[in-house]
């Protein structure tokens, strides 16, 4: 026994380990440095919060702004990297050398003189003195050495690269030649202005990110992240392959709150791997299966490992648009995956794990689900028209009202929960597992859902920023990791009030310095990646690789989306996904719209940011690379090569649907009604889930190899009607240009034509693409026509752009003076392309039918019937 518990010791201190080395820093040393350590990371945390709260403006102390937000930012993580992330893998653990502390001083230094100087520096923009270059060159060099330290060498090469680029542009070959810039040019635009390192990138870290990663390390500490495992495990465990599913679940409801998969991997890991392996899943199939999950959690809203914020940069929408958007494809992804471990649960007749829930009938059980569900529908339309009608009618007091109506609430949730007895951690090595049963376990924790929904109502109902979202939802963490232990206990009647208000003040002191050090490697990402955005901007490199990749994908755009996607995954390997994102976004989106406007493919830009995003985090599972799965091998003992290729299987359909939204925008719910996204959601799902079966070679039984091609086929008519219903039927009717007022008159109102223009682009070179113009309101045509800001001239058959009224439709759209419209299309009334779903539902029927057929159940009733060969 003891043996065992020496082993469980040292598989916790690798995980530890590995979890260190890749977020929080792998050194921890005693004494006044491990004090320090920890001081600055909490004051870290709580500068966060002072900058992101209303108080500085309240009490008239304490404004920054973005600058010197960003540069203080940059100088809380840089100081810690050098701190915690020690140089080389013999360097001390227990200890910082000397070397490391200058380091840590001077280059944090280095990252505030923005906010030291900041005045001096707007006196004389553009104009760098010598200790201006000095420091920037000084903070370039330990930033790159920073982020070997945190991220590896993969990052910091790549920015070096850059860099050398920068400066080496005259000496270059052929297209990749630039005119090149000065030390002090590169210096400028790099570290003393917002283009470069403390650019977009770091300004959303600073905003946005640290506080959602804050708001997940707390709602850990107080206790959600077990709460999440038990009640998935407690709801699920007892079905064929149970614990793969309560996996699943457990890490979609962990990646609501954070950002990281290995962290992901290792907390639901360590509980869900040896329960998976326990009914029957071997040591890779079960690590794989955490490993899908796990890393799925970073496609899941609202964090999204800090992607969905930088979207909302980078792609010029609201932060609700781009949960909006990423909502659904991650919901049927997750769906999805725990279909395929139902399937792999079948295949090898797997069963669950014994249940403690008293038995009750299949309809009572509907009957119980449904009756909770319109209750919950119910309180929620009364807090939304009852807020909405309370909010006029108070006035400045609402405030004070609502929240004195949420202690409310959360103190009755606690009284509810205290009924119940505490949730503790099981062993999933112990021989006998009990699951917990369902309605004690999730009782005793609804107060943990109470900080997630005031997140969700101030993004999508208040319409907060996600800065002042986080914010206040973080604010009722604090009081809940404060005063949930000292109020459970009195209501239980064991109060021990100092002792609580201790360990709930210790929880909130560990809170906050593992939320700083979570973000160390975040914060010091987004910076490096700043290097590499700001040397395209300043260099022109983009439109360079531009021309490079669509010289290599020869004009196609499926051709161009596979090398993004290759990219995109060998760039992942090495940096982390946020990193991975900002690069691969900045190199590369412009470039898929472009040539997708040029083959006739109206690709919107977040289809494009969500397409780069999701090949960036299938990096963490891909071999020979993936950290997930190495960590998810760690908690097995499993191969990581082979646990890696395993869940890059299972992952198949993350691959696929990026590809999917990119032909088919419905599925990001584009230009979609409610009621039409509800459709598209259930045929959706059903057609990742036949995807699923026809991958993973089993539906009802095994499948015949055509079965399973087959089966992708329905799944690819179900994705995507409108590629058999363009082969029947062409959507668009081609009119001559200089009928295109004739054609907005006849077309409805709402609905686009589709626009070939001929023109050059902003160096001079020319270039044929498509825009979809929408059919404004007008009586007429030349109604319309005016409408839009666009003048057409007639030269003899050619149909030019006179003048393009500035800031209207068709300037947003880029039409410009002296283009040429070559092709109007008008769309044309024919079948709605959902029709195609008929056909593909009558296929999936028959390979039904054929598979229903073979099962052993209807094998074993012909063989025992009169007149069968009953041996």
């Amino acid at each position: 026994m003891s043996v065992q518990n020496n082993q469980r010791d040292d598989l916790s201190t690798e995980l530890e380990d590995l979890v260190a080395t890749s977020d929080t820093g792998a050194r921890k040393p005693h004494g006044f440095t491990g004090k320090l350590i920890v001081s600055v990371a909490a004051a870290w945390s709580l500068f966060q919060l002072w900058i992101a709260s209303p108080l500085p403006y309240l009490v008239g102390f304490g404004v920054f702004n973005s600058a010197e937000s960003r540069s203080i930012h940059l100088a809380f993580a840089i100081f810690l990297g050098f701190m915690a992330f020690p140089a080389l893998k013999r360097s001390p653990r227990e200890r910082v050398p000397v070397l490391d502390w200058v380091l840590a001083f001077a280059a944090s230094f280095c990252a505030a003189y923005l906010f030291i100087f900041y005045t001096e520096l707007a006196s004389r923009p553009g104009n760098p003195t010598t200790l201006d270059v000095i420091v920037g060159v000084a903070g370039l060099v330990l930033l790159l050495e920073a982020t070997r330290r945190a991220l590896g060498p993969p990052l910091m090469v790549v920015a070096l690269v850059f860099l050398v680029y920068c400066l080496a542009g005259p000496y270059m070959p052929g297209i990749m030649a630039h005119r090149g810039v000065s030390i002090e040019a590169l210096v400028n635009h790099q570290w003393l202005t917002s283009q470069g390192v403390f650019g977009i990138a770091l300004g959303v870290s600073t905003s946005f990110v640290f506080l959602f990663v804050l708001f997940g390390s707390l709602l850990d500490k107080a206790g959600a992240g077990n709460y999440f495992i038990k009640v998935a495990f407690s709801l699920l465990g007892h079905y064929r392959g149970g614990p793969a599913k309560a996996a699943v679940v457990a890490s979609a409801m962990t990646g609501l709150i954070s950002g990281s998969s290995i962290a992901n991997v290792v907390t639901t890991g360590t509980f869900t791997v040896p329960m998976m392996k326990r009914v029957g899943f071997s040591s890779e199939k079960a690590g794989a299966v955490e490993v899908a999950s796990s890393v799925n959690g970073q496609i899941m809203p609202p964090v999204m490992g800090a992607a969905a914020f930088l979207m909302v940069e980078y792609v010029g929408i609201s932060y609700v648009d781009v949960i909006k958007h990423a909502f659904l494809p991650a919901l049927i992804s997750y769906i999805a995956l725990v279909y395929i471990v139902h399937l792999e649960a079948m295949k090898a007749d797997m069963q669950g794990l014994q249940s403690s829930n008293p038995p009750r009938p299949l309809l009572r059980k509907i009957f119980g689900f449904m009756t909770g569900l319109i209750l919950l529908m119910a309180l929620s339309f009364a807090v939304y028209y009852g807020l909405g009608w309370l909010k006029p009618l108070l006035g400045d007091a609402a405030g004070w009202v609502i929240g004195a109506c949420l202690l409310v609430v959360y103190v009755g949730l606690l009284k509810v929960g205290s009924r119940y007895p505490v949730l503790e951690m099981d062993d999933p090595e112990s021989p006998v597992v009990t699951l917990p049963q369902t309605k004690p376990t999730v009782m005793s924790g609804l107060h943990y859902i109470l900080p997630v929904i005031v997140l969700v109502w101030c993004l999508m109902v208040e319409r907060l920023s996600p800065g002042l979202s986080a914010f206040w939802a973080t604010v009722l963490m604090i009081v809940i990791i404060i005063t949930q232990r000292p109020l459970m206990a009195m209501f239980r009647g064991e109060s021990k009030l100092a002792h609580d208000l201790h360990e709930g003040l210790d929880d909130l002191w560990q809170g906050l310095v593992a939320g700083a050090r979570n973000m160390i490697g975040i914060g010091i990402a987004t910076a490096a990646a700043g290097i590499i955005v700001g040397a395209v901007a300043q260099t022109g490199v983009g439109l360079v690789l531009a021309d490079l990749v669509e010289i290599l994908s020869m004009g196609n755009l499926m051709l161009m989306l596979i090398l993004t996607a290759i990219l995109s995954l060998i760039l992942g390997m090495g940096l982390p996904t946020t990193a991975n994102y900002i690069v691969v976004s900045a190199l590369l989106a412009p470039v898929i719209v472009t040539l997708g406007q040029q083959n006739g493919l109206i690709v919107p830009l977040i289809a494009v940011h969500l397409f780069v995003f999701y090949f960036g985090i299938m990096a963490d599972v891909t071999p020979p690379v993936g950290l997930a799965s190495f960590a998810a091998a760690a908690v097995s003992g499993g191969d990581p090569i082979r646990t890696g290729f395993q869940a890059f299987y299972y992952s198949l359909r993350t691959a696929a649907l990026p590809f999917l939204f990119i032909f088919n925008t419905d599925l990001l719910l584009i230009d979609v009604t409610f009621w039409q996204g509800i459709v598209v959601f259930i045929v959706a799902t059903i057609a990742m889930l036949i995807f699923a079966a026809g991958t993973q070679g089993w539906l009802l039984v095994r499948s015949r190899w055509y079965e399973s091609v087959l089966m992708l086929l329905v799944a690819f008519t179900l994705f995507r009607p409108g590629f058999w219903m363009d082969m029947i039927h062409d959507p668009y009717q081609s009119i001559p240009p200089a009928e295109i007022a004739t054609a907005l008159d006849r077309v409805d109102e709402g609905s686009n034509l589709r626009i070939q223009i001929s023109g050059k682009d902003d160096i001079g070179s020319a270039r044929t693409f498509y825009v979809l113009m929408p059919v404004p309101d007008g009586e007429t045509g030349e109604e319309r026509l005016e409408e839009t800001g666009l003048m057409l001239m007639q030269d003899g058959d050619r149909t030019l752009v006179d003048m393009v009224t500035y800031g209207s439709m068709a300037a947003d759209l880029g039409f410009d003076f002296d283009q040429e419209i070559i092709e109007v299309l008008a769309p044309v009334d024919r079948w709605a392309k959902e029709w195609m779903w008929i056909p593909g539902f009558l296929l999936f029927m028959l390979i039904i039918g054929l598979q229903w057929r073979r099962r052993p159940d209807a094998q074993a009733s012909v063989a025992t019937a009169p007149g069968g060969n009953n041996v």
